[in-house]
């Protein structure tokens, strides 16, 4: 039988558990361990694709149409509206210090007045759309520009274009002008012609020419000086009416000529009344 000793054995101490039965006066509380805070993922930015490139064809075709539209929406208010000035007003008026211009409607403009200026620088008024394409071939053949450009031409010319006799100019106004008579009647164009057409230096409109040259109102123009008016145009700032040279003379009676002439055959029904005297 064996001898039981009285020491424990080593194993045997490391197995005693102690009781939990009283307090554990040198036990030490940890705090609650806290919550490592997550990094924020980085977000990588998506490649940012370029703006579709516009071509210059794009812009050019854009930038067409807009000056078309432009073009077109003055034409049109004109037709209504009578123009407060045109570019070469301005250009005179900044020269000389100031233009004599007086806007008068056409039934305020002697009825003469009206057929000497057609019969002066464009007796088919009446019977063209804007280009008078038979005087251009005959100015073409005589190599001279003098008579070619119609009225309505004129008009766009003074109107919206500047002056000079470049290419350019003309292409444009050999464009615009058919434009404006889709718009305009023919009354409108000659209203709009008589009022801005130069009849001297710094005097634009028949209403200022019968005033500036004759002393009277466009409505009280004689038979004469509506013809001598018209004869000045090609030349306004080296002519004179109320002093007119004998070849001035000779050019406003036959004026008178062809006047009565578009009067009978009825190039004139276009813009003015049957009953006009």
């Amino acid at each position: 039988m064996a001898r039981s000793s009285g020491r424990k054995t080593e194993r045997e101490s490391r197995a005693v558990v102690p009781q939990d039965d009283g307090p554990i006066e040198d036990a030490v509380i940890l705090p609650p361990r806290e919550p490592r805070p997550r990094r924020p993922r980085k977000t990588i930015p998506l490649e940012e694709s370029p703006p579709p490139r516009r071509s210059p064809r794009g812009l050019l075709a854009r930038g067409m149409l807009g000056l078309l539209v432009l073009v077109l929406g003055t034409v049109a208010l004109f037709g209504a509206v009578d123009p407060p000035t045109t570019p070469y007003m301005l250009s005179e008026g900044r020269r000389l210090g100031g233009v004599d211009q007086a806007w008068v409607p056409l039934e305020d403009i002697a009825p003469v007045m009206a057929r000497a200026a057609v019969a002066a620088e464009d007796a088919e008024f009446c019977n063209h759309w804007g280009l008078d394409l038979d005087a251009i071939r005959q100015a073409a053949e005589e190599g001279s520009a003098r008579g070619a450009s119609t009225i309505s031409q004129q008009v766009v010319k003074n109107v919206f274009l500047w002056q000079g006799r470049s290419w350019t100019r003309k292409a444009v106004e050999a464009a615009l002008t058919p434009v404006m008579e889709a718009f305009w009647s023919k009354r409108r164009i000659l209203e709009v012609y008589l009022n801005v057409a130069e009849f001297g230096e710094g005097v634009f409109g028949v209403e200022a020419a019968a005033h500036h040259w004759f002393g009277v109102r466009a409505s009280e123009l004689t038979e004469v000086q509506a013809a001598r008016l018209a004869a000045i145009l090609p030349d306004p700032k080296h002519r004179d009416p109320a002093d007119p040279t004998d070849s001035l003379r000779a050019r406003a009676r036959g004026i008178l000529d062809g006047a009565a002439t578009i009067a009978a055959d009825g190039r004139a029904s276009c813009f003015q009344r049957p009953s006009a005297p």
